[in-house]
């Protein structure tokens, strides 16, 4: 059976939509003619528009159980032929079962229910980079992959609106941009603010460069505390400008420097060179991947104390990075691009 209308079920963040897209690169060179359509959760839908690879989006209409129901029912009339939920779980599971497709695949890592909505269950390597994990999936449709670096297309519009934005900042012409970004989704993810405004301290003086100071609107506190932190002139853009635009401004940077977020994969997946700081999470499961970039990770074992609290104090894995190793990998980054 030649497939007519695939759905490909993504409903996580804007990082994990981000390294779905060579599972969804793959699935367009295997079956041109279909139409691709992703399902994905509303905000991280910004990631894929002018995608080529993507027909249709169709962001999760969340609401109250009967919104949710006549949602699930649109789904179904799209009369798919073959669903791959990428996202291991419930909500997304029970889409895939009630859009009546004749093939369906999925995770089921938890041995749970989900695994009945499923004609196929794949087992991914719990062990491999999250891009590996998703092209699995792929695996029951004999499926080749040539491409595994995760890439965000830009518009002109994306383009001009970054031009725009920037020509309204202080930052001159010859002067190169290196965007900061303090914030993680979750605190024990985060480097310390204060460590974040000492290394824009040096990188100003080393470099001569502006430093922008990204995060969304809920983290615009932050920002503001690492600007009054430092002793140079830094800018906050923190909730000022949409993903994509941010993305656009992050392709004219020289530099970004962050926790692992999904803003870090936004950055490689621009070509911009990175480096990316990594506590808990492991790099080798959420490195980044795309352009230049350097890691820095301690490896500490985190799963006694992962959450909610860290038991390690001065000694846990993001106070242990130090401003030193983060100004020479930064260094031979920005070296990169000269």
């Amino acid at each position: 059976m030649t497939p007519r209308n695939i759905l490909v079920i993504k409903l996580r963040y804007l990082g994990d939509v981000l390294l779905a897209t060579p599972a969804l690169r793959a699935l367009k060179a295997a079956y041109p003619k279909a139409r691709l359509t992703a399902l994905v959760n509303r905000g991280t839908d910004e990631i894929l528009v002018s995608n080529p690879d993507v027909d249709d989006i169709i962001p999760l209409e969340r609401g109250t159980i009967v919104e949710q129901w006549r949602f699930a029912m649109a789904v179904r009339r799209r009369r798919f032929d073959i669903v791959v939920d990428l996202t291991d779980g419930d909500r997304a599971a029970f889409l895939t079962r009630i859009s009546g497709a004749s093939v369906r695949i999925g995770f089921n890592a938890e041995q749970r229910w989900t695994g009945r909505c499923y004609t196929t269950v794949v087992h991914g390597d719990a062990a491999a980079h999250r891009i590996e994990r998703d092209l699995a999936a792929l695996r029951p449709l004999n499926l080749s992959v040539t491409d595994t670096i995760p890439r965000l297309w830009l518009t002109r519009e994306d383009e001009s609106r970054a031009e725009e934005f920037i020509a309204k900042l202080p930052v001159r012409s010859d002067q190169q941009i290196v965007v900061i970004q303090p914030g993680a989704r979750y605190w024990f993810k985060a480097w310390p603010s204060e460590r974040f405004a000492e290394l824009a301290d040096r990188l100003t003086e080393r470099f001569g460069c502006q430093i922008l100071v990204g995060g969304s609107q809920q983290e615009a506190e932050l920002t503001r505390l690492v600007v009054k932190q430092a002793k140079s002139h830094l800018t906050t853009i923190a909730g000022l400008v949409s993903i994509r635009t941010l993305a656009a401004v992050l392709k004219r940077s020289a530099l970004f420097v962050g926790n692992d977020s999904g803003v870090m994969h936004i950055a490689t997946a621009v070509g911009t060179p990175v480096v990316a700081l990594f506590g808990p999470s492991n790099p080798t499961e959420w490195g980044p991947r795309g352009g230049p970039a350097e890691v820095i990770y301690k490896g500490l074992d985190c799963r006694v104390c992962f959450h909610p609290t860290c038991q390690r104090g001065e000694q846990n894995c993001m106070k242990l990075i130090t401003v030193d190793e983060v100004i020479s990998a930064a260094a031979r980054q920005i070296r990169h691009m000269q």
